[in-house]
């Protein structure tokens, strides 16, 4: 601090590259921002901060103009960490001010002083924050514009804050004079790049090791949601491999690399065959080129499309064969690149992601194409990549990449189909419409690609094409956007996702894509606990809430509806039923990524854990960027196998890469091959992360394992591990197939009966059940197993009592409360426990849609 100068409740510390904030009752924080390309974020700060002190006024600063100052930031204090190019810099700086920079809680780009990122279950490690902290910080961070056209905004008036309260520190000077300084001493000395902070966010997954592949997996979620679990937290979602989406890819928007009069921006380096007029060279000018004129478009309608761009196009070093990932198949093999956002609002992101979403969807129908998943052709989203590089990644042979400009109800759609071994454009052409023929644009370039790669369609997949499950443009709109918010996996987001699918479902009531989405934010919530808040729910009435959404989509069944209904067959360990469902999502869609993932996974639960390695190294040439997950499966899988040895040294790699993914089935492996000294030194340290011991019941219920020899090997290593037993007979749940029961004699159990049991708290409770399934309960208030909040509703007819009704269905039990669990039903099936006693009133168990539950009959 200069001599005499009174403090600030704002500094920016230019010499210790700390942000200091001190308003009281608003937000108090000490960041420092810890390694050259972190720095350069602050030095932008302060940038924008100096320019608005120079304006006396808190207002939006123009970066193109400072474009020069801006590289000599980049190149001295950034240590040249990205590229200096005016469309490469502004567009980077623009992306991190508004989604890493606001970013309190995971940090990306700074570390908070004083705080230490804790374990958050599903999660991974973040700082902790009240909700009101983190949007004041968030608040700071405004915008106009996007890309290198953007105004940068330090909206310190947004807590409370005036100029004459934020000061530039730098040597012991204050503000212009000290930025003047910090600029000349830049000028005078280069400073070198640090490798060993990235720009890249912290991030709770590290990164996979390559195969030839980058995979910049910046968000939380290693393994993406995959089947059922209860309450184990980050470290069994990994281990697990829990998955019904893609591993959520960073927020990033594609720089412009062309004016706005330009259509179909490439994603290459350098543009192939969609390019302006230009006089830097003859040759170029040869170049047939589709630039959309300045005047306003009116296009009578869908079927209007420009000509085909002209195929002699500049040549491009085409792929090799001998350099793919995975050698070619026998039939055509495409990757459709993200489309680019070109409209002038960067809140229309989602919806040129959702068309390209709808584009793979629609190929992924088709047998006879093999699809890249879209959680591999997103890791390039943003990047400046060129055509032989993602085809010798992903091994495939065509490459389509596009552009979308939304404008009020226009659209103009630029798509064009490579063939990366001759690079060369099979076909580029722009279609113009609107909102309402959406469909129909959508329609012809799935088609156009068809008839290019000279695929033959049976009239199944002619009917599948283009399926929507909505004519309602309004709908379809809003459940688009609630998968863009979907993909974000933040707590605002999961909120917003669930409201705009709930808002699509109420324009209409039969759309069963909206239904999948409701259904996956709650199944989402109850994998990432930390979500909760953001949909104001116990685990429970997630859990609950995931199978009511299930059920409706089913209603209209899709690839995704099937592999939801499932999980959750599979949570009750009804194996065949699961196999079933997957089956009829693969018929839908045999490149579905979710689907031939967790069929493999139920089969290898099943006991055909040789079936099921296939299925994974299917899903796993659909999505090379999911190595982690794939990995996370095969260990499982040979677990199950019996392979012990092979295991530990799958999981042992995995471990590597992130050491909280093998929290839970390495110390299960070392305690099988007699290593018991690291199995607990595991659990413990995985104790110290929870904050508790972990739950044996809950982590037997997470692995849904279908062969007795499996549940007790299981079972086995966990107590070896150190896991205390379970509150039952025998230390464990033997939910086995030996042991369950069968619908009639569920029936001739239950049906007419009093049954008894004691809950997680050591409480008994009763019900009396009637033989036309009528029941009356009794016992303690219910608690929710994660949060502990009691869940039980304060408008029951008596204390702690409640009445409802019984169903059998196949080989489950349903059960319907009048008021508790909110008048949701939830079923499940019915086991014995060999070790159990009435005295103790674990004779047998409920499996259900909410965990297990020991009881006995009353004699």
């Amino acid at each position: 601090m200069a001599k005499g100068a009174k403090p600030h409740p704002i500094t920016i510390d230019l010499n210790q590259f700390k942000l200091h904030i001190e308003l009281k009752n608003r937000i108090e924080l000490t960041l420092h921002f810890n390694s050259p390309s972190r720095r350069f974020y602050l030095s932008v700060i302060a940038f924008v901060v100096n320019q608005m002190k120079r304006q006396g006024k808190i207002a939006s600063i123009p970066l193109e103009v400072h474009h020069d100052l801006l590289a000599l930031l980049n190149e001295t204090i950034g240590g040249a960490a990205g590229s200096s190019e005016e469309e490469n810099l502004l567009s980077r700086i623009y992306k991190k001010w508004i989604h890493a920079l606001p970013n309190l809680e995971e940090a990306p780009l700074f570390m908070v002083l004083g705080k230490k990122k804790g374990y958050e279950e599903g999660i991974g490690k973040t700082y902790h924050f009240s909700e009101a902290e983190k949007d004041s910080w968030a608040n700071l961070f405004e915008y106009k514009g996007s890309h290198e056209n953007v105004r940068l905004r330090f909206a310190i008036d947004k807590i409370g804050a005036t100029l004459n309260d934020i000061a530039i520190l730098y040597e012991d000077s204050l503000n212009g004079e000290a930025w003047e300084k910090f600029i000349s001493s830049l000028k005078e000395k280069k400073v070198e790049p640090d490798k060993a902070v990235s720009e890249e966010p912290e991030i709770t997954v590290p990164p996979l090791e390559r195969r030839r592949t980058l995979l910049p997996i910046r968000y939380r979620w290693p393994a993406l949601i995959g089947a059922m679990i209860v309450v184990v937290g980050a470290a069994a979602v990994a281990i697990w491999g829990l998955y019904i989406h893609d591993t959520p890819q960073p927020e990033r928007t594609p720089p412009e690399k062309t004016p706005k009069e330009e259509v179909a921006p490439l994603q290459h380096e350098k543009p192939l065959g969609v390019a302006p007029p230009s006089t830097e060279a003859p040759e170029r000018q040869k170049i047939i080129v589709e630039v959309a004129p300045k005047k306003k478009v009116e296009p009578p309608s869908a079927e209007k499309v420009s000509k085909p761009v002209a195929p002699q196009l500049p040549k491009e070093e085409v792929a090799s064969k001998e350099k793919m990932a995975f050698p070619l198949p026998d039939k055509p093999s495409i990757a459709v690149l993200p489309f680019v956002n070109m409209s002038e609002d960067p809140k229309q992101e989602y919806f040129s992601d959702g068309m390209t979403d709808d584009i793979i969807t629609d190929l992924s129908k088709i047998s006879g194409l093999l699809v890249i998943a879209r959680n591999s052709t997103f890791s390039y989203k943003g990047k400046a990549v060129k055509f032989k590089q993602v085809a010798e990644e992903l091994g495939v042979r065509y490459v389509l990449e596009g552009s979308v400009r939304k404008s009020g109800d226009e659209i103009r759609i630029n798509a064009q189909l490579i063939d990366a071994m001759t690079g060369r454009h099979l076909w580029a052409e722009r279609y113009d419409g609107t909102m309402s023929k959406v469909f129909a644009l959508q329609d012809q370039i799935t088609r156009k690609i068809v008839s290019a790669l000279e695929v033959k369609l049976s009239g199944g997949e002619k009917e599948r094409i283009g399926q929507r499950g909505t004519d309602n443009i309004d709908a379809y709109n809003a459940a688009l956007e609630g998968w863009g918010q979907f993909y974000r996996y933040t707590r605002d987001c999961t909120a917003r996702a669930a409201a705009l699918f709930k808002k699509a479902i109420d324009l209409d009531p039969n759309y069963g894509d909206a239904y999948v989405g409701l259904a996956q934010v709650h199944y989402q919530v109850t994998l990432f606990t930390r979500l909760l808040p953001a949909l104001n729910m116990s685990w429970i009435e997630g859990r609950l809430r995931f199978r009511e959404y299930t059920q409706m989509a089913m209603k209209k069944p899709t690839p995704n509806a099937y592999n939801l209904s499932g999980l959750l067959y599979l949570s009750r360990r009804q194996h065949k039923e699961a196999i079933s469902e997957e089956e009829r999502g693969l018929a839908l869609d045999p490149n579905s990524p979710h689907c031939l993932f967790n069929m493999g996974r139920v089969l290898y639960l099943s006991g055909r854990p040789k079936e099921g390695i296939e299925y994974l190294n299917k899903r796993w040439r659909l999505d090379p960027q999911s190595r982690y997950l794939y990995l996370t499966a095969l260990g499982i899988a040979h677990f199950c196998m019996g392979e012990i040895a092979e295991a530990v040294k799958i999981m042992e790699q995995i471990e590597k890469l992130n050491p909280e993914a093998g929290a839970v089935l390495l110390p299960v492996l070392y305690a099988l091959i007699g290593r018991d000294q690291d199995a607990r030194a595991m659990v413990e340290m995985y104790s110290k992360k929870l904050g508790r011991t972990p739950n044996l019941e809950v982590t037997m219920f997470s692995l849904p394992l279908r062969d007795r020899a499996m549940v007790d090997r299981y079972a086995q290593g966990l107590l070896k591990a150190g896991y205390a037993p379970a509150r039952i007979s025998g230390g464990y749940f033997p939910a086995s197939q030996e042991n369950q029961l069968t619908g009639e004699e569920i029936k001739s159990l239950l049906m007419g009966s009093r049954i008894t049991g004691i809950d997680r708290d050591g409480q008994q409770w009763w019900v009396d059940r009637e033989r036309n399934g009528e029941f009356t309960w009794r016992g303690p208030a219910l608690k929710d197993p994660i949060t502990q909040k009691i869940i039980s509703p304060p408008t029951l007819t008596e204390p702690n009592s409640d009445r409802g009704k019984s169903r059998i269905e196949g080989d489950t039990i349903c059960h319907q409360f009048e008021k508790l669990y909110w008048g949701l039903e939830f079923c499940g099936t019915v086991f014995r426990n060999p070790k159990g006693t009435n005295e103790r009133k674990d004779e047998y168990f409920f499996c259900n849609d909410i965990g297990f539950e020991p009881f006995s009959l009353v004699r």
